[in-house]
Protein backbone atom coordinates (compact mmCIF):
# COMPACT_ATOMS: atom_id res chain seq x y z
CA UNK A 1 0.00 0.00 0.00
CA UNK A 2 1.25 3.50 -0.85
CA UNK A 3 0.56 6.32 1.58
CA UNK A 4 0.43 9.95 0.66
CA UNK A 5 2.73 12.12 2.71
CA UNK A 6 0.77 13.56 5.59
CA UNK A 7 0.61 17.33 5.91
CA UNK A 8 2.58 18.76 8.79
CA UNK A 9 2.21 22.07 10.56
CA UNK A 10 5.86 22.97 10.19
CA UNK A 11 6.99 23.85 6.67
CA UNK A 12 8.73 21.01 4.88
CA UNK A 13 11.36 21.65 2.26
CA UNK A 14 10.45 19.45 -0.71
CA UNK A 15 13.51 18.03 -2.47
CA UNK A 16 14.38 19.20 -5.93
CA UNK A 17 13.18 17.08 -8.88
CA UNK A 18 16.73 15.80 -9.41
CA UNK A 19 17.05 14.64 -5.82
CA UNK A 20 13.57 13.07 -5.84
CA UNK A 21 14.39 11.31 -9.08
CA UNK A 22 17.59 9.90 -7.61
CA UNK A 23 15.80 8.65 -4.53
CA UNK A 24 12.97 7.18 -6.57
CA UNK A 25 15.38 5.49 -8.95
CA UNK A 26 17.29 3.92 -6.07
CA UNK A 27 14.10 2.64 -4.50
CA UNK A 28 12.57 1.38 -7.75
CA UNK A 29 15.80 -0.36 -8.72
CA UNK A 30 15.81 -2.15 -5.40
CA UNK A 31 12.19 -3.18 -5.81
CA UNK A 32 12.75 -4.37 -9.36
CA UNK A 33 15.80 -6.38 -8.35
CA UNK A 34 13.72 -8.08 -5.69
CA UNK A 35 11.03 -9.01 -8.18
CA UNK A 36 7.84 -7.17 -7.37
CA UNK A 37 5.74 -5.78 -4.58
CA UNK A 38 6.91 -8.22 -1.91
CA UNK A 39 10.71 -7.99 -2.20
CA UNK A 40 13.08 -10.44 -0.56
CA UNK A 41 16.00 -8.08 -0.49
CA UNK A 42 15.57 -4.33 -0.65
CA UNK A 43 18.67 -2.32 -0.02
CA UNK A 44 17.05 1.11 -0.15
CA UNK A 45 17.64 2.91 3.13
CA UNK A 46 17.87 6.60 4.07
CA UNK A 47 21.57 6.08 4.87
CA UNK A 48 22.23 4.75 1.36
CA UNK A 49 20.58 7.60 -0.56
CA UNK A 50 22.85 9.69 -2.81
CA UNK A 51 25.08 11.99 -0.80
CA UNK A 52 24.20 14.96 -2.99
CA UNK A 53 20.98 16.43 -1.74
CA UNK A 54 20.68 13.99 1.19
CA UNK A 55 20.11 16.92 3.56
CA UNK A 56 17.15 17.99 1.46
CA UNK A 57 15.58 14.55 1.82
CA UNK A 58 15.68 14.52 5.61
CA UNK A 59 12.39 16.40 6.22
CA UNK A 60 10.46 14.21 3.75
CA UNK A 61 11.97 11.01 5.17
CA UNK A 62 10.97 12.18 8.63
CA UNK A 63 7.26 12.39 7.78
CA UNK A 64 7.11 8.98 6.10
CA UNK A 65 5.83 6.21 8.40
CA UNK A 66 8.33 3.64 9.70
CA UNK A 67 9.10 1.02 7.09
CA UNK A 68 8.63 3.36 4.13
CA UNK A 69 10.64 5.76 1.98
CA UNK A 70 9.63 8.79 -0.08
CA UNK A 71 8.84 8.41 -3.79
CA UNK A 72 7.79 11.78 -5.12
CA UNK A 73 4.95 12.96 -2.86
CA UNK A 74 4.17 9.40 -1.67
CA UNK A 75 5.63 7.08 0.95
CA UNK A 76 6.39 3.65 -0.50
CA UNK A 77 6.72 0.77 1.99
CA UNK A 78 9.75 -1.45 2.18
CA UNK A 79 10.58 -4.23 4.59
CA UNK A 80 13.67 -3.30 6.59
CA UNK A 81 13.99 -6.90 7.72
CA UNK A 82 14.77 -7.87 4.14
CA UNK A 83 17.86 -5.70 3.83
CA UNK A 84 20.61 -7.93 2.40
CA UNK A 85 22.32 -9.03 5.57
CA UNK A 86 22.58 -12.18 7.61
CA UNK A 87 21.05 -12.98 10.97
CA UNK A 88 23.16 -12.76 14.10
CA UNK A 89 25.09 -16.00 14.62
CA UNK A 90 25.35 -16.67 18.35
CA UNK A 91 27.59 -19.23 20.03
CA UNK A 92 26.25 -22.11 22.08
CA UNK A 93 28.14 -24.19 24.64
CA UNK A 94 28.85 -27.88 24.30
CA UNK A 95 31.19 -30.49 25.77
CA UNK A 96 32.98 -33.63 24.65
CA UNK A 97 35.45 -36.07 26.13
CA UNK A 98 38.93 -36.02 24.63
CA UNK A 99 41.14 -39.05 24.07
CA UNK A 100 42.62 -38.73 27.54
CA UNK A 101 39.19 -38.95 29.12
CA UNK A 102 39.04 -35.25 30.03
CA UNK A 103 35.91 -33.20 29.47
CA UNK A 104 36.49 -30.31 27.10
CA UNK A 105 34.03 -27.43 27.13
CA UNK A 106 33.84 -25.18 24.11
CA UNK A 107 31.58 -22.85 22.15
CA UNK A 108 30.31 -23.41 18.63
CA UNK A 109 27.67 -21.97 16.29
CA UNK A 110 25.25 -24.61 14.98
CA UNK A 111 23.38 -24.55 11.68
CA UNK A 112 20.50 -22.08 11.77
CA UNK A 113 17.02 -23.62 11.25
CA UNK A 114 16.41 -21.72 8.00
CA UNK A 115 19.54 -23.08 6.33
CA UNK A 116 19.28 -26.32 4.32
CA UNK A 117 20.68 -29.42 6.01
CA UNK A 118 21.92 -31.05 2.79
CA UNK A 119 25.48 -30.06 1.89
CA UNK A 120 24.54 -30.49 -1.76
CA UNK A 121 22.54 -27.25 -1.50
CA UNK A 122 25.73 -25.18 -1.17
CA UNK A 123 28.66 -23.99 -3.24
CA UNK A 124 32.21 -24.86 -2.19
CA UNK A 125 35.68 -23.49 -3.05
CA UNK A 126 36.09 -26.45 -5.41
CA UNK A 127 33.73 -27.37 -8.28
CA UNK A 128 30.92 -29.72 -7.29
CA UNK A 129 27.98 -30.79 -9.42
CA UNK A 130 24.40 -30.41 -8.12
CA UNK A 131 23.39 -33.38 -5.95
CA UNK A 132 26.99 -34.66 -5.98
CA UNK A 133 27.68 -36.05 -2.50
CA UNK A 134 31.33 -35.13 -1.95
CA UNK A 135 31.28 -34.26 1.76
CA UNK A 136 32.75 -37.29 3.51
CA UNK A 137 32.79 -35.81 6.99
CA UNK A 138 30.50 -33.00 8.12
CA UNK A 139 30.32 -30.53 10.98
CA UNK A 140 29.42 -32.21 14.28
CA UNK A 141 30.41 -29.93 17.18
CA UNK A 142 26.71 -29.39 17.97
CA UNK A 143 26.11 -33.11 18.50
CA UNK A 144 26.23 -35.02 21.76
CA UNK A 145 29.61 -36.31 22.92
CA UNK A 146 29.14 -39.89 21.71
CA UNK A 147 27.96 -38.75 18.26
CA UNK A 148 31.01 -36.63 17.47
CA UNK A 149 33.75 -37.87 15.18
CA UNK A 150 36.60 -39.78 16.80
CA UNK A 151 38.90 -42.58 15.77
CA UNK A 152 42.30 -44.18 16.31
CA UNK A 153 43.96 -42.18 13.54
CA UNK A 154 42.33 -38.81 14.33
CA UNK A 155 44.23 -36.31 16.43
CA UNK A 156 41.12 -34.53 17.70
CA UNK A 157 37.60 -35.33 18.85
CA UNK A 158 34.79 -33.71 16.92
CA UNK A 159 34.88 -31.97 13.57
CA UNK A 160 34.58 -28.21 13.23
CA UNK A 161 34.43 -28.14 9.45
CA UNK A 162 33.61 -30.26 6.42
CA UNK A 163 35.85 -32.57 4.39
CA UNK A 164 35.17 -32.47 0.65
CA UNK A 165 36.78 -35.08 -1.59
CA UNK A 166 38.23 -34.15 -4.96
CA UNK A 167 41.07 -35.20 -7.24
CA UNK A 168 44.56 -34.22 -6.21
CA UNK A 169 45.47 -30.92 -7.82
CA UNK A 170 41.90 -29.65 -8.14
CA UNK A 171 42.11 -25.84 -7.84
CA UNK A 172 40.80 -24.35 -4.59
CA UNK A 173 39.41 -20.88 -5.23
CA UNK A 174 38.31 -18.01 -3.03
CA UNK A 175 34.57 -18.19 -2.39
CA UNK A 176 32.65 -15.17 -1.00
CA UNK A 177 30.45 -15.94 1.98
CA UNK A 178 26.76 -15.08 2.24
CA UNK A 179 26.31 -11.33 2.82
CA UNK A 180 30.04 -10.69 2.46
CA UNK A 181 31.15 -7.11 1.94
CA UNK A 182 34.22 -6.46 -0.17
CA UNK A 183 36.91 -8.95 -1.08
CA UNK A 184 38.63 -11.48 1.14
CA UNK A 185 42.18 -11.15 2.47
CA UNK A 186 44.82 -13.80 3.05
CA UNK A 187 45.74 -13.95 6.74
CA UNK A 188 47.86 -17.10 6.81
CA UNK A 189 49.57 -19.42 4.32
CA UNK A 190 51.62 -22.30 5.66
CA UNK A 191 51.56 -25.37 7.88
CA UNK A 192 48.42 -25.72 10.00
CA UNK A 193 46.13 -28.56 8.88
CA UNK A 194 48.80 -29.66 6.46
CA UNK A 195 49.38 -26.85 3.99
CA UNK A 196 46.64 -24.34 4.78
CA UNK A 197 45.45 -20.97 3.54
CA UNK A 198 43.36 -18.82 5.91
CA UNK A 199 41.31 -15.95 4.50
CA UNK A 200 39.41 -13.19 6.28
CA UNK A 201 35.86 -12.33 5.17
CA UNK A 202 33.78 -9.42 6.47
CA UNK A 203 30.07 -10.22 6.66
CA UNK A 204 27.13 -7.88 7.24
CA UNK A 205 25.17 -9.47 10.04
CA UNK A 206 22.23 -8.10 12.03
CA UNK A 207 23.12 -4.46 11.46
CA UNK A 208 26.88 -4.80 12.02
CA UNK A 209 30.00 -6.05 10.29
CA UNK A 210 31.68 -9.19 11.64
CA UNK A 211 34.93 -10.86 10.64
CA UNK A 212 35.10 -14.57 9.85
CA UNK A 213 38.09 -16.64 8.85
CA UNK A 214 37.95 -19.53 6.40
CA UNK A 215 40.53 -22.31 6.71
CA UNK A 216 41.38 -24.26 3.53
CA UNK A 217 43.39 -27.25 4.75
CA UNK A 218 45.38 -30.30 3.57
CA UNK A 219 46.36 -28.54 0.34
CA UNK A 220 48.80 -30.22 -2.02
CA UNK A 221 50.29 -26.81 -2.67
CA UNK A 222 49.64 -23.12 -2.07
CA UNK A 223 49.16 -20.97 -5.17
CA UNK A 224 51.97 -18.64 -6.16
CA UNK A 225 51.54 -15.15 -4.76
CA UNK A 226 49.17 -16.22 -1.97
CA UNK A 227 50.80 -14.46 0.97
CA UNK A 228 49.59 -12.69 4.08
CA UNK A 229 47.93 -9.39 3.20
CA UNK A 230 47.00 -10.27 -0.36
CA UNK A 231 43.45 -9.31 -1.32
CA UNK A 232 41.69 -12.13 -3.13
CA UNK A 233 38.58 -11.77 -5.26
CA UNK A 234 35.95 -14.41 -5.97
CA UNK A 235 37.49 -17.17 -8.06
CA UNK A 236 41.13 -16.35 -7.31
CA UNK A 237 43.16 -19.53 -6.87
CA UNK A 238 44.40 -20.23 -3.35
CA UNK A 239 45.96 -23.65 -3.84
CA UNK A 240 45.28 -27.22 -4.91
CA UNK A 241 43.53 -30.14 -3.20
CA UNK A 242 45.92 -32.62 -1.60
CA UNK A 243 46.57 -34.72 1.48
CA UNK A 244 49.30 -32.91 3.41
CA UNK A 245 48.71 -33.65 7.06
CA UNK A 246 46.19 -36.37 6.15
CA UNK A 247 48.29 -38.74 4.08
CA UNK A 248 46.19 -41.14 2.05
CA UNK A 249 42.96 -39.12 2.15
CA UNK A 250 42.98 -36.52 -0.61
CA UNK A 251 40.39 -33.89 0.28
CA UNK A 252 39.77 -30.27 1.18
CA UNK A 253 39.18 -29.48 4.84
CA UNK A 254 36.99 -26.38 4.92
CA UNK A 255 36.41 -24.64 8.24
CA UNK A 256 34.72 -21.31 9.00
CA UNK A 257 35.26 -19.54 12.32
CA UNK A 258 33.86 -16.32 13.79
CA UNK A 259 36.42 -13.91 15.19
CA UNK A 260 35.64 -13.11 18.81
CA UNK A 261 35.02 -9.50 19.76
CA UNK A 262 38.11 -7.61 20.95
CA UNK A 263 40.48 -10.14 19.33
CA UNK A 264 43.06 -8.51 17.06
CA UNK A 265 43.07 -10.44 13.82
CA UNK A 266 46.42 -8.93 12.88
CA UNK A 267 48.10 -10.70 15.80
CA UNK A 268 46.88 -14.21 14.92
CA UNK A 269 49.00 -16.83 13.24
CA UNK A 270 49.08 -20.59 12.83
CA UNK A 271 47.02 -22.48 15.40
CA UNK A 272 45.66 -19.20 16.81
CA UNK A 273 43.04 -19.30 14.06
CA UNK A 274 41.64 -22.58 15.41
CA UNK A 275 41.85 -21.58 19.08
CA UNK A 276 38.39 -21.45 20.70
CA UNK A 277 39.54 -18.58 22.90
CA UNK A 278 40.08 -16.44 19.79
CA UNK A 279 37.67 -17.79 17.20
CA UNK A 280 34.43 -19.77 17.39
CA UNK A 281 33.76 -22.65 14.96
CA UNK A 282 30.68 -22.12 12.79
CA UNK A 283 28.67 -24.73 10.94
CA UNK A 284 29.71 -23.78 7.36
CA UNK A 285 26.14 -24.09 6.13
CA UNK A 286 25.37 -20.79 7.88
CA UNK A 287 27.69 -18.87 5.56
CA UNK A 288 28.36 -20.87 2.42
CA UNK A 289 26.42 -19.44 -0.55
CA UNK A 290 23.45 -21.45 -1.77
CA UNK A 291 23.47 -22.86 -5.29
Amino acid sequence: MVERVAKVSAPVSIPSPHVRAAASAALLAALAAAGGSAPRRVVADPHHLPARGAAELTPLVAVCPPGSLPDGDACVPFRRGDVAEGAALSAERNVHTDKRGRQQRYEQIPRQPDRPAAYEAYLFPIPTAPDEKLVVSGYDLHRTDQDQRRGAHLSAVGHGGVDVVAKRGTPVRSLPLEHQEGDAEVRFAGALFGQTVVTRHTVREAGRLRDYVVLHGHLDSIARGVVVGRVVKAGDELGAVGDTGSEGLVHLHLEIRQLRDAVDLQGLTGHDFADNARTVPVDPRNLLPLR
